[in-house]
């Protein structure tokens, strides 16, 4: 029988305070959306089968779409901001080894989270606004054209 070394205190590497990349952070955020809506559309079940026992009636989403979003808007802030604000990770970028800090090594506050939480927001919200503009753009290619 042979025994494995295990390696002393000096030659473990540790990974805390080394910088996340790219593609760390997207797998990380892949991984949150995924959860977090995961959990929206089981809360959504789980509320419609209460309301179903209370009152009879089923509730979809199709039915209350702006209640549907709205909700979702909120659990969405309330999933990134109140993860980061407790641990300065999510459950994604807890999987992946990613954390939030500082530019000392510090925890977040809970504003640097609500903060973040937002700047996430708007990030999304002019990302898509880019892409609804390509798309726009490549159906409307005789405006790309220089005019003669």
């Amino acid at each position: 029988m042979t025994t494995v070394p295990i390696p002393s205190a000096e030659l473990t590497v540790g990974r805390q305070g080394h910088y996340a990349g790219a593609v760390s952070r997207l797998v990380a955020f892949g991984a949150d959306v995924g959860t977090s809506w995961g959990l929206y559309l089981l809360g959504q079940a789980l509320a419609n089968i209460a309301i179903k026992l209370v009152s009879g009636k089923t509730y979809t989403l199709t039915n209350h779409r702006i209640l549907a979003f709205s909700i979702l808007f909120v659990w969405e802030f309330f999933y990134f901001a109140y993860q980061w604000a407790v641990s300065g990770k999510t459950l994604g970028m807890a999987v992946f080894g990613v954390q939030v800090v500082t530019a000392q090594g510090a925890p977040i506050t809970p504003l640097q989270a609500v903060l973040r939480t937002v700047g996430l927001g708007l990030t999304l919200l002019t990302l898509a606004f880019v892409v609804l503009q390509m798309v726009w753009l490549n159906g409307r290619a005789d405006l790309l054209r220089p005019q003669s």
